[in-house]
């Protein structure tokens, strides 16, 4: 396992500190302003998941980002039990900081039942091995590094361009954006850390698909934006350390506010996980 992936490995395993009551924290690197998304969403599906029986795999979250993470301090995460059923069990979690809640999911656990079984295919796209790394794209192409170039504990190979790349040369504006992603290190069989470290990528690439269909990127200083909401459903079991290729799309933005879509499928093209995200995105302020 990489230093960064066990780092976040680390971040997920909260700490107890009552009952239904959970504490998190944030990497004390400096890197981020505000508590990344995909963090706070993977460790309330954590919270979350610690009080559901082993045999209740979570099949849906839904999650609403409040207010910005303060990477300065704890996080607490308060779980609610709204039902325990016999075939489904229902949680809401709630992040705290400084008295205010900046996040909320509600989460679905089913006890796996057999039933109907259908799935579209995997696209036809280039495998992982031929797809270069990020870290190695961005020097290749002068492009500055950005938190997926730098360390990372997860691997992100896009089969199509980055979002700069398409600021910079128009012909390569899309609405699809692909991606190969997989956890940067060996993990334990716990299907409870998949599921939340897939959380914890998904957050990564979903806006970028946004920002493809206009041509604009982040470090272009011509928008900023942020998760308003966050939706995802787990259809089949899979372990986040062997590839999975993301699919995303981008139907409409309006109102400042863009959607993107995702599907992951496994290197088999087996359909494991969909989600969807709109995020906030405004034209950035001119001095």
């Amino acid at each position: 396992m990489s230093k960064a992936l066990d780092a976040v490995v680390s971040l997920l395993d909260l700490e107890q500190i009552e009952q239904d009551i959970f504490r998190g924290r944030s990497p004390a690197d400096g890197r981020r302003q505000r508590v990344f998304g995909g963090q706070v969403a993977g460790q309330a599906l954590v919270a979350a998941g610690r009080t559901v029986p082993a045999d209740r795999p979570v099949h849906s979250l839904h999650a609403y980002f409040i207010r910005p993470g303060d990477t300065a301090v704890p996080l607490v995460y308060m779980v609610e039990r709204l039902r325990d059923g016999r075939s489904f069990t229902t949680r809401r979690v709630t992040a705290i900081q400084h008295g205010q809640a900046i996040f909320t999911l509600s989460a679905s656990f089913h006890l796996r039942e057999r039933g109907l079984e259908h799935a579209d295919a995997m696209p036809d796209v280039p495998g992982p091995d031929d797809v270069e790394p990020t870290a190695s794209r961005l020097r290749r192409l002068s492009l500055p590094p950005d938190d997926y170039g730098r360390d990372n504990p997860i691997d992100l190979r896009y089969v199509g361009p980055f979002p700069l790349e398409a600021e910079r040369d128009r012909s390569l504006v899309t609405s699809r954006n692909v991606v190969w992603l997989k956890a940067d290190g060996e993990l334990p069989d716990d299907p409870l850390l998949h599921v939340c470290l897939m959380t914890y990528a998904s957050d990564m690439t979903l806006l970028d698909t946004v920002l493809l269909a206009h041509g604009v990127s982040w470090s272009g200083g011509l928008v900023t934006g942020a998760s308003l909401d966050h939706a995802m459903w787990f259809h089949r079991q899979f372990r986040v350390d062997r590839w999975l290729l993301l699919v995303q799309d981008s139907p409409t933005a309006s109102g400042a506010r863009g959607l993107a879509r995702g599907e992951v499928y496994t290197q088999a093209g087996e359909l494991v996980v969909s989600v969807v995200q709109e995020g906030l995105l405004r034209p950035a302020a001119r001095g």
